[in-house]
């Protein structure tokens, strides 16, 4: 035994007091956030053209500062692009974090010196935050992985350019470096099937304790384990007991990981994004992710039921309530300002401020008025196969509003591990746990206005396929659990 675990517990211990003294002071913390954002940012032309120098309290900065997202920043972030200084935030930024995504193509996110240090503080902090709870510190002597996005990083107008997985590859800290998998030659394999293959063949034989990674894309991994070895990953890596993952529920990918494992392993939930690092499970007993009221991010909640109409109303930390549905909203030391990442969450405890993501504020069904969050129907899958032996890959749900025969409803396109032998009872249990979610389902159901949920089966490895089609296979990339139209789920069926 080295000494790496026994230091790691003295560390976890001081980072546990330091997150305290802001935890416990929540409303003054994100004030001095918000005031020293104001300062930093008061000569840059985002700053002189909303009048920063005016902006005193909340109330100005909702009057100067209005909400938009990547479109409605774009003109400033298009300077920044080109290489102009002092825009969106003083200087030039250190990277870009290039992500799919909007109307007009790919978006440049904006990392700054004053904002990079707190993404990798973050996933640092919710590791040691899980070794002061549980006192579990010697996988630290074991090897780790992290199933991430290419480190190689294109360069535009002198500012570096990549995915943000692939930036923070570069900012592991020293005492990590040994310890960590695959190497940086696997790690720059671009088709994302090559690169599973290479990871399972560096790590077969290693002593992994722990992985990292969006569900999706760690289950593509463990199942090529359990290919090679033909044997439960637990088996393979014995000392496997901490899986960490960020961009999806975990809720139900558990049943099938767990039967991948061979047993049941801790997990720690991050949420990050590269627009900021926001929240991270701080504790194994309580629901939910730690707000990070202290890393250079003010927060603004707005109730999503609310969002699309005229003026809503900007909450601050303060303000917040429990079990309400809210959109995030951000200005950051990168430059984001009144920025909507397009996230949902609700909040699960007020003291310390905890919150879990409840979906995304363009993923939503609501055909016939019913507002269906992913949240939703993640909680109804999971209630449906409680006591079964079903299990899942994959899903998504989407609207189907003109049927050849009968009332309009909502698909689920599941992709099964394990199917149900009872497909139908399977139906009712699903159909009677949304109805239970959502009290506008219910009443559409009661109404007559829609009939009970339809299952199709999606084949197996279908969801990889689709991705892969689309040009999204791997990655950061992750299949919308629901969708306000039938897209994805033509392109499923046509697949």
């Amino acid at each position: 035994m080295s000494l790496k675990p026994f230091f790691a517990k003295v560390f976890a211990r001081n980072i546990y007091r330091k997150t305290q003294l802001w935890a416990t002071n929540p409303i003054a913390t994100q004030q001095r956030v918000f005031e020293d954002l104001i300062r930093q940012a008061g000569n840059t032309q985002f700053g002189v053209d909303h009048h920063f120098d005016q902006i005193k309290t909340f109330e100005d900065f909702t009057k100067n500062v209005p909400v938009r997202d990547y479109e409605g920043l774009k003109s400033y972030v298009d300077k920044v692009v080109k290489g102009e200084e002092n825009i969106l935030w003083k200087g030039k930024p250190l990277y870009f974090a290039k992500t799919s995504g909007t109307t007009s193509g790919a978006k440049y996110i904006p990392l700054t010196k004053e904002s990079m240090p707190f993404h990798i503080e973050a996933a640092r902090n919710a590791i040691l935050h899980y070794i002061y709870e549980t006192g579990n510190a010697d996988f630290v002597d074991g090897k780790m992985i992290f199933l991430q996005g290419s480190p190689i990083l294109e360069e535009k107008n002198g500012v570096k350019l990549g995915r943000l997985s692939g930036i923070v590859a570069h900012f592991v800290p020293k005492y990590l470096q040994k310890n960590r998998l695959p190497s940086w030659e696997t790690n720059c394999i671009e088709d994302w099937e090559t690169k599973v293959n290479a990871i399972v063949e560096e790590t077969f034989d290693q002593n992994m304790t722990v992985i990292s990674g969006i569900p999706s894309w760690v289950q593509m991994y463990f199942e090529k384990l359990h290919q090679k070895g033909n044997k439960p990953v637990g088996e393979i890596f014995k000392n496997f007991n901490l899986f960490i993952y960020g961009g999806v529920n975990y809720e139900p990918y558990r049943a099938k990981f767990e039967n991948l494992i061979g047993r049941k392993v801790d997990s720690i939930e991050l949420f990050p994004a590269s627009e900021g690092f926001f929240a991270y499970q701080d504790s194994q007993k309580d629901k939910g992710m730690l707000l990070l009221l202290n890393s250079g991010i003010f927060y603004e909640f707005i109730k999503s039921d609310e969002f699309f109409t005229e003026n809503p109303k900007r909450h601050t930390i303060g303000e917040v309530e429990l079990g309400v549905n809210y959109v995030l909203i951000i200005s950051t030391n990168a430059g984001l300002w009144g920025y909507n990442i397009g996230d949902t969450v609700q909040f699960t405890s007020l003291k310390p401020y905890r919150v879990i993501v409840s979906g995304r504020i363009k993923h939503y069904i609501s055909a016939f008025g019913e507002h269906v969050i992913g949240k939703e129907v993640e909680s109804a899958l999971q209630e449906a196969i409680i006591g079964t032996n079903i299990r899942i890959n994959e899903f998504t749900v989407a609207p189907q509003i003109t049927p050849n025969e009968g009332l309009p409803y909502h698909e689920w396109f599941i992709e099964f591990e394990n199917e149900p032998e009872n497909p139908e009872a399977f139906a009712d249990a699903l159909d009677n746990a949304m109805r239970k979610q959502n009290i506008y389902y219910d009443d559409l159901i009661v109404g007559n206005v829609l009939r009970k949920v339809v299952i199709t089966k999606v084949a197996k490895n279908g969801f990889q396929d689709y991705m892969k089609s689309i040009g999204k296979l791997g990655g950061q990339n992750k299949i919308p659990r629901l969708s306000n139209d039938r897209k994805i789920v033509d392109l499923l069926q046509r697949g």
